[in-house]
């Protein structure tokens, strides 16, 4: 069975496949609180025009033995997976039919909590990385645009226990963000599991 059969987005030079109601909703809920309440958030400051600014959501970054992570001027080390994440990623893993080494947790805490404009087009990354998206909590909109343009081309709502896998070439062409709302928001995680190559371990 194809998971993402009912689910097609038809974007020129992507792939996207989106699932709203990947987990039943028990799980999902058990999922969020533990997250929730087990995870070491930690809020880094990152180098923007020469200003040193808070990252506007708070993060945490586990991985396989030696896996780090470098964006934007910071690099992440891994805490070890727990037994729940090991669990979130086989799951996550199968869905997408990608091993995965690493997972960035994102915690928006209310709607000021954001993500800009950016691609996960990182070298470390590969040519055509597969990045899978987990959403707990509140729904957010996910927009995308087109390199190179500022137009908004799409936008979808990520729900609680939805899963959305960006693979093939989508990160060569397309730029996504989770943008400020003045709506009021609930909190919400975002796990986004990718696999970071070993010549940049």
């Amino acid at each position: 069975m194809d998971l993402f059969a009912d689910v097609a987005l038809q974007l020129a030079d992507a792939d996207l496949r989106y699932q709203p109601g990947w987990l039943d909703a028990e799980t999902a809920d058990a999922w969020l609180q533990a997250l929730m309440r087990d995870t070491p958030w930690e809020q880094p400051i990152v180098q923007v025009h020469g200003r040193r600014l808070p990252v506007p959501r708070l993060v945490a970054w586990y991985a396989d033995p030696g896996v780090h992570l470098s964006y934007s001027g910071l690099t992440h080390r891994a805490s070890s997976w727990t037994p729940l994440l090991e669990q979130i990623r086989r799951r996550v893993e199968e869905a997408a039919g990608q091993a995965f080494n690493g997972v960035l947790i994102n915690h928006y805490r209310d709607g000021q909590d954001s993500m800009g404009w950016h691609a996960d087009d990182e070298g470390y990354l590969g040519r055509n990385p597969v990045i899978a998206s987990l959403n707990l909590g509140g729904a957010r909109r996910f927009d995308l645009r087109r390199k190179g343009q500022s137009r908004i081309e799409h936008s979808l709502a990520l729900g609680h226990g939805s899963l959305l896998v960006m693979g093939g070439t989508t990160q060569h062409h397309w730029q996504h963000q989770v943008a400020k709302t003045r709506k009021a928001c609930a909190p919400r995680l975002n796990l986004t599991f990718r696999h970071v190559l070993p010549e940049h371990r």
